[in-house]
Order: C-alpha cells, then structure tokens, then sequence
C-alpha cells in the first residue's frame, strides 16, 4: 500500500515538474537565467527550483501565529509561492533578495509579501527590529558550500542574530551535508530529498548546538 501511495506521490510530482516549465512565467525565467550568468556563484543551480522540492521545503517550516517566515535568496519566488500556498499568509513572509531587478519582480508577483533588497549576510542590519526574536523559520536559499568557512560561519551568525536558536533550513544539491555543521557550531538533520529536481535536491535543517 505504501509502495503504490509512493508511486502515486512521484506520478504527481513528474506531472507538476512538466506543468511548472512548460508554464513557468517567461520574464522570472529570464530574470533568473540573467542573474545566472552574472553571478554564477549566487545561484545554486541554473533553473529555479521544482515544484517537488518547493513542497518539502514548506513542509518542514515552523511559524507560530506571533512569527513570520524569512527567506533568504528567493530568486524567481517559487519557494515563497509554495509556502503561501501551504498556507502561510503573506504578511508573515518577508523575503530577502540580493538583486534588484529580482527584488522588484517579487514585489510585482508576491502581493502583500514583504521584500527586502540586501544581503542576507546582513540580516540583523537589513530585518527590521521588532522582526529580530519573531522568525519561526529562516530559509536558506545560497549556495553557502561555494563559500568559505569563515563566511558560512558569518551567514550563521547571521541568523542567530535574528532568530537565537531556530537555526535554519537550507536546500541543497549535496547528497550529504553541505555544511562542516560540528565547526559551525550546528546539528544537522536531512528532512528531506527530491528526485525530482535538477538537480536531484535536499532539504538540510541545521540548528545551534545544544538547543
């Protein structure tokens, strides 16, 4: 019974993943390719993530009624999409965008979502005060293995700064952790992974030792 309900699952999700390409909006794509190719290392993968992966991410994020949501690196928004459509109301999201071209498309397709322009690595700077101590769930969508230690830790702190010990969810295209998550003072727990991406993806939550 549970081989046929997993079948039926990833029948769902082929389907899904065909529909969201060949319907994907044609100036996010563009948009996203762009950046793509100015900044390769900003961007974990050159197409936007699947509806598969959009799914596992928003199903594993946490939010009380008195907290929001911050998505760090929303690119085209297809990650901030899927979690409005789980149910998470939009003004509990706030979005960070690095780019400002991509910033104002997701001011223009998210309506009533909060979209910061800065770098996540700023976050205590660039979140609002009142916000600090009231994420539920930050979600990492930076490449951060491309970077060095130092500034992963940097991105770490990061979060820390505004959300003392939920810690983070990051969705990847490593098999195992991405992250030297015992360096970083972190644990580190696969929620989930996807076929069903390209490439194949997971979703890591790492949250600071001892909590």
């Amino acid at each position: 019974m549970a081989a046929t309900a997993d079948a039926e699952t990833c029948m769902k999700d082929t389907a899904a993943l065909l529909d969201s390409i060949s319907r994907a909006p044609r100036p996010g794509i563009a948009l996203f390719l762009g950046r793509w190719l100015r900044h390769p290392l900003r961007m974990g993968s050159v197409v936007p993530s699947s509806p598969a992966l959009c799914r596992r991410i928003a199903r594993h994020t946490r939010w009380q009624s008195d907290e929001i949501v911050v998505e760090l690196g929303a690119g085209t928004g297809v990650v901030s999409r899927a979690l409005l459509e789980a149910g998470l109301p939009p003004e509990k999201l706030v979005v960070v965008e690095i780019e400002p071209d991509m910033a104002s498309h997701l001011r223009d397709t998210l309506p009533g979502v909060t979209v910061l322009t800065g770098d996540a690595f700023a976050l205590p700077d660039i979140l609002p005060r009142a916000l600090h101590g009231k994420v539920g769930t930050a979600i990492c969508g930076i490449p951060l293995v491309l970077l060095p230690q130092p500034q992963q830790q940097r991105f770490v702190d990061a979060v820390e700064a505004v959300a003392p010990g939920k810690g983070f969810l990051l969705y990847t295209y490593c098999a195992t952790s991405p992250l030297p998550y015992a360096r970083l003072g972190l644990r580190a727990k696969r929620e989930a992974w996807t076929p069903l991406n390209v490439p194949p993806a997971s979703v890591w939550r790492y949250v600071p030792t001892g909590r």
